[in-house]
């Protein structure tokens, strides 16, 4: 079973919403770090994303699961760990975590569109790989590929496997990503409670789409959806008995005499 971890940072405060994705549902949670909790983080010297993680998957332990996920929470830590629970883990990761090869270095001349850097320690690999852009992947699922740079014959860079089964599992995370931000109502100046509240409304729009195409409901676009809910949230709430939508432009106003 493989099991989809994605992360949306709400703003400035210490909510964060965790958000899980498979392709016959779509999950949310909503965690806020108290006090408790950041002293049992300090006493096992963990940071919070990795208790978060620790803490979600406590069920699935033992169990043999695939965990993939983005790079807000993997590190080499956090997967050693897990793979002493049999819970073996796939993401992309930032450059500046602790425990990645200092070696791997994309901005030597040499390296190249194509080109593949591979570290192993044990288990665990990491894959530096350029595409469009440098993306690197820790994983103790698949085997160390080769290195080598690896293009066809139209010179494009050709998707190493790690990365293939990476962008194959997390696709449903990034396209409900691009769904709802398609959408966003967000604004810089607000504040991050109001922030994270739209950002639910926005996504429990998203879900009801969903649901509502999965049960076989008439095909409609996710914007014509959207268009809809929202002239029949309007018509409910009373403010037009006969909601129709404006047609062409609306007429000038009539001069005012003296």
């Amino acid at each position: 079973m493989n099991i989809l971890l994605s992360a949306v940072m709400s703003g400035g405060g210490v909510s964060k919403k965790r958000r899980f994705l498979s392709p016959n549902r779509i999950s949310e949670l909503v965690w806020d770090s108290g006090s408790e909790d950041a002293r049992q983080r300090t006493a096992q010297h963990l940071t919070a994303t990795h208790a978060t993680v620790s803490e979600l998957t406590k069920k699935i332990q033992g169990s043999g699961h695939k965990l993939y996920m983005d790079n807000y929470f993997s590190s080499s830590d956090l997967f050693d760990d897990l793979a002493t629970k049999q819970i073996y883990c796939c993401g992309t990761v930032r450059p500046n975590r602790k425990g990645m090869p200092q070696d791997l270095n994309p901005k030597r001349k040499t390296f190249k569109w194509g080109d593949l850097q591979v570290r192993t320690r044990g288990d665990l690999t990491t894959i530096l790989w350029r595409d469009k852009r440098d993306v690197r992947i820790l994983t103790n699922i698949h085997d160390a590929p080769a290195e080598g740079n690896f293009c066809d014959n139209n010179g494009k860079a050709i998707n190493p496997q790690t990365v293939v089964d990476y962008n194959c599992h997390m696709g449903y995370v990034d396209k409900g990503d691009r769904m709802a931000n398609s959408y966003s109502i967000n604004r810089r100046t607000w504040k991050w409670t109001k922030k994270l509240f739209f950002h639910l409304f926005v996504l429990a729009i998203l879900n009801s789409y969903i649901l509502f195409s999965l049960l076989g409901g008439k095909k409609i676009s996710h914007r014509g959806f959207r268009n809809t809910q929202m002239w029949n949230l309007l018509a409910q709430a009373g403010h037009e008995q006969n909601v129709q939508r404006p047609v062409g432009r609306p007429p000038a106003a009539a001069p005012q005499l003296p």
